[in-house]
Parts: structure tokens; sequence; C-alpha cells
């Protein structure tokens, strides 16, 4: 099955010569979650703009569901879904009134039983007669994904969706996106909420100064690039400085001497655990507990943008 989502040598300058996509290319399969990351200005607006026909790319090109975005824009906009990062609503509008216009806009019928559970889901049925105005920020959050899923899209892009939104809401709004997922909408997210992205995508790409860096499924990420952690708890808090002899295993010593981090490479042929903990005894260092640690995605995701993964 050919991806729903196709991006190919996509760019995009301006006239100030400012490039901010530089030849992306990328396939985003149906029904799975893309967690799209980097750090501020480094192109992630720009490349859903384009996509989404927002902006109008510089060359490259893009098809949804095969329909090209230029030659066929109706049949591919039709298709996408978008909350984009900021507030932007109809404020003396009701909340019912804005998510159904926003399926008119598509070409739809209406079909208030749809816009009624959609509100039902997100937690807005009982605002659906408020004006916009008087919604708190997170609940106008609610109001755009609302008014992106009305006229039935197969791909959403959630561009931050949950900035400024409280923990529960934020969680809230995840259950939204799973149900999403198990109805077959492909869902295209950037965050800076890492854990966002540690939950809920199948594939992670990063993108950084207008390129796309990597695109892998997040657990072989994880599990391929991830450095792993071993703390070692002392039955007495280390005094001094740590014997000669364990210097070349780069120990960090914390919590006041009680315990030793050691960071070894998951891809390595050899940890060098055993070494270690001969070499403790060996110092007269008792061990009395360890335990070991995944880094996370975010520690990746800094890694790999400071260009230290490889």
């Amino acid at each position: 099955m050919a991806p729903i989502v196709r991006v190919n040598d996509l760019r995009k300058s301006y006239a100030s010569g400012f490039e901010a996509l530089k030849g992306v290319t990328l396939d985003i399969e149906e029904g799975e979650i893309l967690a799209l990351l980097g750090p501020n200005g480094a192109g992630k607006t720009t490349l859903i703009s384009t996509i989404c026909g927002i902006t109008m790319p510089s060359s490259g090109t893009v098809t949804v569901g095969g329909n090209d975005i230029l030659k066929d824009y109706r049949a591919a906009r039709s298709m996408i879904g978008l909350v984009p990062q900021e507030l932007s609503l109809e404020a003396f509008e009701t909340v019912f009134n804005a998510v159904s216009f926003s399926r008119g806009l598509f070409g739809k019928s209406r079909n208030d039983a749809l816009v009624t559970d959609i509100l039902r889901q997100l937690g807005l049925i009982d605002k659906k007669d408020t004006k916009i105005m008087a919604l708190s920020g997170g609940m106008k959050r609610r109001v755009l994904i609302a008014k992106a899923l009305a006229h039935e899209p197969r791909v959403l892009f959630l561009d931050e969706p949950t900035a400024g939104v409280d923990v529960e809401l934020r969680k809230d709004m995840w259950a939204v996106v799973d149900r999403l997922r198990q109805d077959g909408v492909t869902i295209i997210l950037t965050t800076h909420y890492i854990e966002e992205a540690e939950a809920m995508a199948d594939r992670v790409a990063v993108i950084d100064k207008g390129q796309i860096m990597l695109v892998q499924d997040k657990d072989a990420l994880m599990s391929h690039m991830g450095q792993k952690e071993l703390i070692i708890q002392l039955d007495q808090p280390l005094m001094g400085d740590l014997p000669d002899a364990l210097g070349k295993y780069g120990l960090e010593v914390i919590d006041e001497g009680a315990r030793l981090r050691y960071v070894y490479d998951t891809k390595a042929d050899r940890t060098g655990i055993t070494a270690l903990l001969n070499d403790l005894q060996l110092a007269g260092l008792q061990m009395v507990d360890m335990e070991t640690r995944q880094s996370s995605l975010e520690e990746i995701f800094v890694g790999l943008v400071k260009g230290d993964a490889a």
C-alpha cells in the first residue's frame, strides 16, 4: 500500500534568501502516528503548512492520498485536518456553530449528530452553546481540534496541540488521538512535550535546519541509539575521590557519595559492567543494590540535534 502522504525533495525559500526547507523527503504511512520533532526554527511548521496548502513550495512535490497538493489541491485538502498552534477562532460564535461551519467549508452536508459526537469526545458537549470568547485557553484548543475533525479528514496534523493546556486536558487529548488512530486516521504530531511523542508515536522524524535528520520506528530508535545507565548503591557513602583503579569507567558520584552512575552503550559488544563490579570489590567498595535505566526519547533527541548521536 502506498504511503498516504508522500513528500519528495521539498524546498521552501524566501525572498530574503532564507531556506526553510532543504530537500525534505518523507513518506507517512496510513494509520500511523508520526511525531515530528525539532528545535524552534527547524522547519516543522513550514513543512506542515506546505503539505496543508497554506505555504507554497519553491520546488518538490507532495501528494496526499495520491492527490498532488498543487494540481489536485481540492482533493488533497479535503483529506487533511489541521490543528494550528495559534488560537484563531470566531470569538462571538458558539462552539457548535463554529465546528459545524468548518464542516461546510469543505462542501460537506450538515451533520449535527457527527458534530455532537465530536464535541462529546472532546469534552465540549456542555459548552456547545457557549460563545468561544467565554472559553478558557484549554477549551479553545479543544475547539480547534473539533473544527479540524468536522469534515472527517483521513490525515490530521497537530501542530503543538497541547501548548498551554494543563496536564488533565493533555491526557484527555491523548485519549482522543488514540481513538482516532483506532479509526484509521493518520496523525502527524509536532510537540515540545517529548513525553507525548514517547507515549503515542509509532515513528519519530527529527528535523533540524530544514532537513530531515532521521526517520525511525520509535522503539527501534530508543533501542539502537539510547544509552543505558547503571546506578550502583554503596553500603557506605564514598569519602573523598574515587579510587584510581575506577577512573577508566567514567563514573559519576551522585547523592553525596551514596551512589555511582555508570553510562554504557547498548550497541557495544561489551558493556563493561562485569569488569566494573569486579574492580569495585577490589577497590574495597561494597555494593548493596543496583538498577538500570534506559535513556529517554528527549535525551536521544537532544543528542541528535547536537550531533552527539551516531
